[in-house]
């Protein structure tokens, strides 16, 4: 029986962080290579598996871009594809961790595991972090029956679905809120499942998912927050610059509001809504509470409601506005 293969993809982040000489607690993100954590982290290989490593890209995750997802989106395609590979680990920066997590849901909902490793700590920290995460990450990722895409992290293991970032310094930075962590991942090793592994979207069609991969203009959505005293100004600058001049950003195609409460919204930024509406701009609403990710769309708004936190929203509405809309790679 060939031996199965766990393959490690490096993008960078904390993770592969150096400190700064003579700054304390100062460091830059996605220094070191992913053959350089593999190098430095013990214990990383279970028994009967081999560890592949490949960079996709080395970038602090505050400036992850679409065409990275879209790279990672492939190689992720081209390593599950192969019979020998029992599942994947993603090293990443903490910053944008659940949305590069959720476009993978999403877009690939993948029946192997997909397991992104990070880090609050720089590589070179005494007192590290990555060196666990990537350990614990490997071992989730090698685990029969483990499948979808996954984030570790301070010994939790988090579904893409419901992961979010809640904290700027902790090491237990990750929640997954309502829903609960998946599984712990214990000092010894031993992984305890506390729920069942996530429910994975329909995955997209062969054709679909090239389609994504290989786009080179991607649909402009923008996240705008609803507030006291909001109104329709922002979203109308956004109208007004992205309408006016050729060479300019690509023009507004949707929008998803960040709502108060169970997806309120200011009456004077509805009424702004309703005329991007008029103009063909398609909106969403999110609620922008940490927890309770459900929102009702305003009934005058004629929007539609996403069971997600805006910036996962904004994904799904790219995505959808890609494959319905009309563009085309």
């Amino acid at each position: 029986m060939p031996q199965k293969k766990i393959v490690i993809l490096g993008t960078g982040g904390t993770i592969a962080g150096v400190s700064l000489p003579g700054k304390s607690g100062a460091y830059d993100a996605a220094k070191l290579s992913v053959d350089d954590l593999l190098k430095h982290s013990p214990a990383l290989t279970a028994a009967g598996l081999s560890v592949v490593s490949e960079q996709v890209a080395q970038v602090d995750s505050k400036d992850m871009e679409v065409a990275i997802w879209q790279r990672l989106l492939g190689r992720s395609m081209h390593w599950l594809a192969q019979d020998d590979v029992a599942g994947l680990v993603v090293t990443h920066g903490t910053d944008t961790l659940e949305e590069t997590a959720y476009f993978l849901h999403h877009v690939l909902a993948p029946r192997k595991p997909v397991v992104f490793a990070c880090a609050m700590r720089p590589a070179d920290a005494h007192d590290a972090d990555g060196p666990k995460n990537l350990t614990d990450a490997i071992r989730v990722a090698s685990m029969a029956g483990a499948r979808g895409v996954l984030a570790v992290c301070a010994g939790q293991v988090h579904s893409a679905l419901d992961v979010q970032k809640i904290h700027p310094t902790r090491l237990d930075a990750f929640s997954s809120g309502d829903a609960g962590v998946l599984a712990r991942v214990e000092q010894s090793g031993q992984i305890f499942m506390l729920r069942d592994w996530p429910l994975q979207d329909a995955p997209l069609s062969q054709r679909d998912i090239q389609r994504v991969v290989e786009a080179r203009v991607w649909p402009r959505v923008e996240i705008i927050t609803s507030h006291a005293g909001a109104d329709g100004v922002m979203l109308q600058a956004l109208l007004s610059a992205t309408s006016s001049k050729a060479s300019g950003p690509s023009p507004l195609q949707g929008v998803v509001v960040a709502a108060t409460g169970n997806g309120t919204v200011h009456h004077r930024l509805e009424a702004a809504l309703l005329q991007a509406q008029s103009l063909g701009v398609r909106v969403a609403i999110a609620s922008r509470c940490a927890l309770g990710q459900g929102a009702t769309p305003p009934k005058d708004a004629k929007a539609y409601a996403l069971d997600l936190p805006p910036v996962k929203a904004r994904i799904a509405l790219m995505v959808e506005l890609m494959l319905t809309a009309g563009s085309r790679p």
